[in-house]
């Protein structure tokens, strides 16, 4: 597969583990519940990538390690340049030196997220720094005009069991979501960095489409969908990204997709792999 990957930058990224945060009170869900429970930022312990990201005892949980930096342009350009398989090393605090990569990012609280092994986790702390390689922004398919490719480290793309049929790109995936399931993060102008989310308030929909099962690092395809400049309804279209967060009680809200690949046609193809999750990759 052509690509131009000759011509991709890599260049030094840095963050900080953000600390969690809560506004004090209870988080009320689309059943009009109040809830206390965890959410976004810090150090994930127990759910990983590979995990069920699905009826977890939180609200938009982060798998690993939540990145932040305090500067609004250098978060800007830590969430933008940072892409799906890049590689992380620990460079303060006690696990200093201990390598990951990089897993998706999270609009909204802009947080970028490190999968570590169990024996790093155990080793960090709270404002440790983490420097990532940043590499795949503006990497381009070469013979796929009509698909964009973004969020994606060139040497991660080599890994995935992707195949050419016909003029068009096959793709394995976990799950296939209909158009009419996507909700927070519509509207969005751009979704280099960032996510947007499934909703599951419906729990026959959740049981037609097997959602109950995503996993974080899930592969999934979105149906009628155009990401190029902002997810948007396009029949025909296609895109495909990995599962970053997991669901929520919010309404509108959902498992999170980070995109990697859309196409403004039927180029990009999607099928069925019970396997295809970021962990087996990497």
């Amino acid at each position: 597969m052509k690509t131009n990957k000759h011509k991709i930058v890599m260049q030094s990224l840095q963050g900080k583990i953000h600390h969690p945060r809560h506004n004090g009170g209870y988080r009320t869900g689309y059943d009009n519940q109040g809830r206390i429970i965890p959410g976004t930022g810090g150090i994930t312990y127990n759910f990983s990538t590979g995990d069920n990201c699905m009826d977890l005892a939180g609200d938009h949980v982060e798998p690993g390690v939540s990145l932040q930096n305090s500067d609004q342009g250098e978060n800007n350009a830590l969430n933008v340049f940072s892409c799906i398989g890049n590689t992380a090393k620990v460079i303060s605090g006690d696990a200093k030196g201990k390598k990951g990569f990089v897993t998706g990012t999270h609009g909204g609280v802009e947080h970028v997220f490190i999968h570590f092994d169990n024996d790093t986790l155990e080793l960090l702390n709270i404002d440790d720094k983490i420097a990532i390689k940043g590499y795949g922004t503006g990497l381009e398919l070469l013979d796929y005009p009509n698909i964009k490719i973004m969020n994606t480290d060139p040497t991660l793309l080599d890994k995935l069991e992707l195949s050419e049929q016909d003029g068009k790109l096959m793709i394995p995936v976990t799950h296939i979501v209909p158009a009419h399931l996507m909700g927070s993060g519509l509207g969005s102008p751009q979704i280099i960095s960032g996510d947007y989310d499934i909703m599951t308030q419906d729990p026959r929909q959740v049981e037609e489409y097997h959602l109950n099962t995503l996993r974080f690092g899930d592969f999934v395809a979105i149906l009628d969908h155009n990401t190029h400049n902002g997810p948007h309804y396009y029949e025909g279209s296609v895109s495909i990204g990995v599962i970053v967060h997991s669901d929520s009680f919010t309404s509108g809200h959902g498992p999170g997709v980070a995109i990697m690949f859309s196409s403004k046609d039927d180029s990009l193809v999607p099928y069925i792999k019970k396997d295809a999750n970021l962990i087996k990759y990497i």
